[in-house]
Parts: structure tokens; C-alpha cells; sequence
């Protein structure tokens, strides 16, 4: 097993049963080249776990080699050419912090790609919430205040089990280690919807 940093700062053992390989998702990419959009998928999943990667180590204490604590004041927003960076941060930190953040978690750190408040996270809250309210408005008799109470031990499930289930589905779905990226530019840019940020273009490299 690799070992790797938790969100905690503590290095510890990989918690599953197979590491990532390297070029897992160029292999994957060259023998299903004819699938549309599928070069662009693979590519917005790498650039969301550089963009936690980069939040991670902007919030890093100063001095310390492990130890991460998260930045509530920075953002992000992925795209398949790169991520915008919401917050005040200096570029030339930016920059540095980038080049750690693709130089760690391809190196092994591979927890940098899950982040608590990625919006993945909010989306598994709100689909556990809705799944186990239907579940339960289903077995529960038609009263309005057994209905009302098991609404409000869906929601209360849900949120107990979104944190867990979240950070899986950005292990194994909406993220995958950046072995295929490399950073072309930081620029002060605007997103869709006219925000100030800064815009971290990478390119794809096989």
C-alpha cells in the first residue's frame, strides 16, 4: 500500500484495495478515442483534484510538510481547460502552490483530491435526502405527522451519511489523480457569470 496525508494532516495507509495508475486514463482514452466528449470528461475530473489539491495547500500551515487545514475563504470551479480560483491570493503564491499541489498528489497524496466542501458533496446530500424521504413516505402510513417525522430522519440520515458517501463519489467519479496534466498559465479571468478569479490553464499531455 502507498502511504498518503489525510485531510487531517496524518499520513496513513491508502484506504482501498488499488492505487492509481499512471496512465490509466490515457490507456482508457486510447482505446475508446471514438467516444465523443470522453477526452474532455477524463480531463474535468483530473483538474477538479488539482483544483482541491491547490486549495489544500494554499490552507497549508506555514512551515509545516503534512498538515492541512481548509481555506473557507477560497473556491473553486473546474473546467476541462483548467479551474477558476475564487479568494484573495497572491499569483505568485498561486503559482507555487499549484506546482506543489500536481507535484504531491501525483506523487502519492492522493486524499488531496477529496475536499469537504466540494459541491459533489452537496449534490449526495440532496439525492440520500430525497432517496430515503420517497423510501420512507413509502413505507410510512399517510399521516401527516409520521410523514412529517420521517422526513425529518431522512434528512438527519442523510446528513450523517453524505460526508462518507460524498468522499467516495469524488474518489471514484468526479475526480482522478492529474497524471495527464500540465499547467500552461494562471491569469486573472472571469468566469461564466462575470466573477473576478483566477483561471489556472492546464493541457492535456499523454
Amino acid at each position: 500500500m502507498t502511504t498518503t496525508a489525510s485531510a487531517s494532516g496524518r499520513t496513513g495507509q491508502f484506504p482501498f484495495d488499488f492505487a492509481p495508475q499512471p496512465t490509466q486514463d490515457a490507456d482508457l482514452l486510447r482505446q475508446l478515442n471514438f467516444v465523443p466528449g470522453l477526452k474532455e470528461v477524463l480531463a474535468l475530473r483530473q483538474v477538479h483534484a488539482l483544483e482541491h489539491a491547490t486549495v489544500w495547500v494554499l490552507g497549508q500551515s506555514v512551515g509545516a510538510t503534512t498538515a492541512r487545514t481548509d481555506n473557507e475563504l477560497l473556491g473553486g470551479m473546474s473546467t476541462d481547460q483548467g479551474f477558476f480560483l475564487y479568494g484573495h491570493v497572491n499569483i505568485a503564491q498561486l503559482r507555487q502552490a499549484v506546482r506543489e499541489a500536481l507535484q504531491r498528489i501525483a506523487s502519492g497524496e492522493w486524499d488531496l483530491a477529496v475536499h469537504p466542501r466540494c459541491g459533489t458533496n452537496l449534490s449526495v446530500a440532496m439525492l440520500l435526502t430525497a432517496g430515503l424521504a420517497v423510501g420512507i413516505n413509502l413505507a410510512l402510513p399517510r399521516g401527516p405527522i409520521l410523514q412529517l417525522l420521517g422526513l425529518g430522519a431522512a434528512a438527519a440520515a442523510a446528513a450523517q451519511l453524505a460526508p462518507d458517501v460524498g468522499s467516495l463519489a469524488q474518489r471514484y467519479v468526479t475526480t482522478a489523480i492529474p497524471f495527464n496534466l500540465s499547467v500552461v498559465d494562471i491569469t486573472v479571468s472571469h468566469d461564466f457569470w462575470g466573477r473576478e478569479a483566477h483561471f489556472v490553464r492546464v493541457r492535456w499531455v499523454e
